[in-house]
């Protein structure tokens, strides 16, 4: 059994990660990091675990096998200079070192499951890619493994209020968010460096302009990303979906969908589907996820999963909301 721990139990990422692994077989959930609730039940935070879940929260890291971060962007550094056995392992669901990398006299991998898994598998420490990053790298990866992208790249890109983390702000109150529909950080969000990083480095290439549009959309958990770019005119539809399919033929939660998508074939589920269309001389990719979990805690397991040996899929067979 893998003891695990858990540093920032009490937000969305970290409950779903609570809800996971409480479910795992090969996990032995001991410890939920929280100075300010020590002592206090889990299902006092996340109500929905009454009755699955005795566990507390505690004010002592312990001696895991792995440790997973589920702290504010900028946190997690911080919290690992408290010290940690080296033989300890590390996935951070921050952005600390999605980027910046080093650490100590080691250096984080990039956890983007289908795309770098012989790297997780040999890992100490695994940088959980973002949500956004996690949506959009799985829908052009095929293109940027055959050096395909060359001109720019369009995305616009929806996701739900639980995207924005449990701290409330104004565009996070019930009053906004409810029937509206809101633009942010057009052009400059942050997790366009990541996405050029990851893509430069599965290509070989230096990425063209990435233009993204993200936007709040009035619904709780889930991301929608639809993209476009221009290719060679050579490259049917049929030929690309042959490229997505080969990369995707080994994973349990990547696939091609004949039909067009709507959100809530994922919510709920480690799933990723994708659809690919041809309109003259644009390629065209919709890419859906649950940003809480393929995009979040669901990723971060799978993660933990390759780094262990387990099946991929292990604890991740997840009931999905069909209506």
């Amino acid at each position: 059994m893998v003891k695990v721990a858990i540093a920032g139990a009490t937000g969305y990422t970290g409950g779903e990660l609570v809800r996971l692994l409480i479910n795992h077989p090969q996990v032995d959930l001991r410890w939920l990091f929280s100075t300010s609730l020590a002592g206090e039940s889990v299902s006092r935070i996340h109500r929905d675990l009454c009755g699955e879940s005795n566990l507390r929260f505690s004010d002592n890291i312990g001696e895991p096998d792995i440790l997973f971060l589920a702290l504010g962007h900028g946190l997690s550094r911080e919290f690992l200079n408290r010290g940690l056995s080296d033989k300890c392992r590390v996935i951070d669901l921050g952005n600390d070192f999605r980027i910046d990398s080093e650490y100590g006299n080691d250096k984080f991998v990039y956890g983007l499951s289908e795309l770098f898994d012989d790297n997780i598998s040999k890992a100490r420490l695994v940088s959980n890619p973002g949500c956004f990053a996690t949506a959009v790298e799985l829908a052009l990866a095929p293109l940027a493994k055959e050096r395909l992208l060359r001109n720019e790249i369009h995305i616009h890109a929806i996701t739900g209020s639980t995207g924005a983390g449990r701290s409330l702000s104004h565009t996070s109150h019930f009053s906004y968010r409810a029937g509206n529909v809101s633009i942010y950080k057009p052009f400059i969000h942050q997790h366009l460096a990541e996405i050029e990083m990851s893509l430069e480095s599965i290509s070989g290439l230096r990425m063209p302009a990435i233009n993204m549009i993200p936007v709040r959309g009035d619904f709780t958990r889930g991301i929608l990303a639809s993209i476009y770019t221009e290719i060679d005119e050579n490259q049917t539809v049929d030929k690309i979906r042959g490229l997505f399919s080969d990369l995707y033929s080994d994973s349990p939660f990547v696939h091609i969908s004949d039909e067009v998508l709507s959100l809530k074939e994922v919510v709920n589920t480690n799933k990723a589907l994708l659809h690919i269309e041809r309109h003259g001389k644009y390629v065209y990719i919709t890419s859906i996820i649950d940003n809480l979990l393929k995009g979040a805690s669901g990723q971060a397991v799978q993660n933990m999963n390759i780094m262990f040996g387990f099946p991929q899929d292990l604890a991740l067979k997840l009931k999905g909301t069909a209506f």
